[in-house]
């Protein structure tokens, strides 16, 4: 004799409700705050949109905004899959440590994260003294800004590939060194296309936090207009020189390129599902 057990959602009128009260949410939370935007940019009309966001300060924030992500994507990219390749590709002491200690700019606020670099490397700092010195500056420079940008981002490569390559195994990389594959062949060959995905997904994430940092960067930049202040801290200096319409220009920007990372990041899950789902193809070592 079968059992039927009732689950959450199996009666229509629980079904309907919980659907419609997660769209209104989302529409509250999400889609109401970005539709603002965009009308509060717009409000003076699309040149005044386009003054704003051509204004000298607003090009240098941009960019310094996608320098700074210029140099922390790829490092971060490096950096996680060398971690992810080592945690789950060799036994060593420590490994376990090392995991967790991934997640460290998970669990550490961004500001307090700033606030340690400029103890640390600041003029008053541990190494201050040293470096100023030899007369380096990384503390109120882009230096400081990408440091602690590499930070904040350093965990989102490396999560998506561990659990990945954790889950395939090391037999098709075991195979390749069998019949005598260099280590570069078997990582371009075999690893690189199997978690290819993943990566990009990473790199996704990795982007967009990156533009989008607020916290550590305005602690250890100093936020000088023209020099020193990314998109974020621009948008607060607008708003408190009550250039309301300047500073929803700018924000109209993050928004726009938040909506483009989330069409890439819908565009990769959808590219992941199918190759999962499709026949696995041989690979030539």
């Amino acid at each position: 004799m079968s059992l039927h057990r009732n689950r959450v959602g199996d009666q229509p009128w629980v079904r309907r409700t919980l659907i419609g009260l997660a769209m209104v949410l989302t529409v509250i939370f999400l889609v109401i705050p970005v539709v603002v935007i965009f009308t509060q940019a717009l409000s003076a009309g699309w040149s005044t949109l386009a003054g704003n966001i051509l204004d000298e300060y607003t090009l240098h924030a941009i960019g310094l905004t996608l320098f700074v992500a210029l140099l922390t994507v790829p490092l971060n990219l490096i950096f996680g899959t060398a971690l992810a390749w080592s945690v789950t590709r060799f036994k060593f002491p420590g490994r376990k440590l090392l995991i967790t200690l991934i997640d460290i700019p998970f669990a550490v606020s961004p500001v307090v994260a700033g606030l340690l670099y400029l103890l640390l490397y600041g003029r008053n700092g541990w190494l201050g003294g040293w470096l100023s010195t030899h007369d380096i500056q990384l503390m109120f420079a882009w230096p400081g800004i990408v440091m602690v940008t590499v930070f904040v981002t350093c965990p989102f490569v490396a999560r998506e590939l561990i659990p990945l390559m954790q889950q395939q195994g090391s037999e098709e990389e075991e195979a390749g060194v069998v019949l005598g594959a260099s280590g570069w062949r078997i990582f371009r060959k075999i690893t690189l296309p199997n978690i290819k995905w993943a990566l990009i997904y990473g790199v996704i994430l990795t982007n967009a936090r990156a533009v989008g940092e607020f916290g550590a960067v305005s602690v250890v930049s100093g936020n000088v207009r023209g020099q020193t202040n990314t998109l974020p801290l621009h948008v607060e200096l607008l708003y408190q020189d009550y250039n309301i319409v300047g500073a929803f220009a700018s924000a109209s920007l993050l928004a726009a390129i938040a909506i483009l990372t989330l069409v890439a990041k819908a565009f990769v899950e959808w590219k992941q599902a199918k190759s999962e789902h499709s026949a696995p193809e041989t690979r030539g070592v």
